[in-house]
């Protein structure tokens, strides 16, 4: 099982929210034997019933990627997740593959249809159909990928002898898709190659409901469930009086991955609060117990 961890992108992560702190948590968990390194694709996030202007915002993940995959040397490097209504199919495929050349063949493409609707209205995007928008958004950007030439007249996107050149160095850049509900776990079935769920601490009867709905997904969809790869995010958070939210403590975060192993899920995706170099340190030692 590979275990990777989600990096701040906003100050109220703990980490100050420049460049320079991501980029030396990045490091910090390269070296001390992270799988992978996570970013997640906002304008900003806004409570419920909060006033505008209390906003917490975030540092554009696409960017951030790129820097990434030029400054680490091995780690995977994901979104969790892009959401495929804030760019163009056909202009995110094109930079999927881009990156992905950057990096020398890290990166997992993780996709989702969006849902905090005050950064759309905020920044112009239609809220609405976000699912039949993502339908369209697959069916351009997985065949581009895998270096076909697509025409596609939809409802909401349209290409026409689109084709990306240089061609993408890889024709397997994985593609994972973030998914609850019928809908979205069929689309994830038929064109994914990884689904994600979150957020959680141990495995759960939430969990077990989730996988479970996938795998009817999968035999609505003919599609084998053991070519489709499990992945879960879990929190960690050292500032969380109760939850489900695994405690920053080393005995038991390395208890919930060997259950996660157990339970027969690919790829782990941490979110740690704070996240500061201390915390890191500790999910770090954890990952090490974890494996031995």
């Amino acid at each position: 099982m590979r275990i990777g961890i989600a990096l701040p992108q906003a100050a109220d992560d703990g980490a100050g929210g420049t460049w320079t702190d991501i980029l030396g948590l990045a490091r910090q968990a390269e070296d001390g034997g992270a799988d992978s390194l996570w970013l997640s694709d906002h304008f900003f996030h806004r409570e419920e019933d909060k006033p505008v202007g209390s906003e917490t915002g975030y540092h554009e993940a696409w960017t951030l990627l790129s820097a990434l995959a030029a400054t680490t040397r091995q780690v995977q490097l994901g979104t969790l997740v892009l959401a495929t209504s804030f760019r163009p199919p056909g202009l995110l495929a094109k930079m999927a593959a881009t990156v992905d050349d950057v990096s020398g063949g890290r990166i997992i493409l993780g996709l989702g249809c969006g849902w905090h609707e005050p950064e759309y209205e905020a920044f112009g995007y239609p809220f609405d159909h976000r699912v039949g928008r993502f339908e369209e958004a697959l069916r351009i950007i997985v065949p581009l990928l895998h270096g076909e030439r697509v025409t596609f007249d939809g409802l909401y996107s349209h290409v026409h002898e689109a084709e990306i050149r240089p061609t993408p160095i890889r024709p397997d850049m994985p593609v994972l898709v973030a998914a609850k509900g019928e809908r979205m776990l069929r689309l994830t079935a038929r064109h994914a190659d990884a689904w994600q769920t979150a957020w959680f601490g141990r495995p759960d009867d939430r969990y077990r409901q989730r996988h479970g709905e996938l795998l009817a997904a999968c035999a609505a969809e003919g599609r084998d469930p053991a070519t489709l790869q499990v992945t879960v995010g879990v929190e960690v958070d050292g500032m969380s009086q109760g939850g489900t939210a695994l405690p920053l403590e080393i005995g038991p975060i390395a208890e919930a991955l060997g259950e996660w192993r157990e339970a027969g899920v690919d790829h782990v995706q941490l979110a740690v609060i704070p996240s500061t170099p201390a915390a890191f340190h500790i999910v770090l030692e954890a990952i090490r117990a974890s494996r031995t």
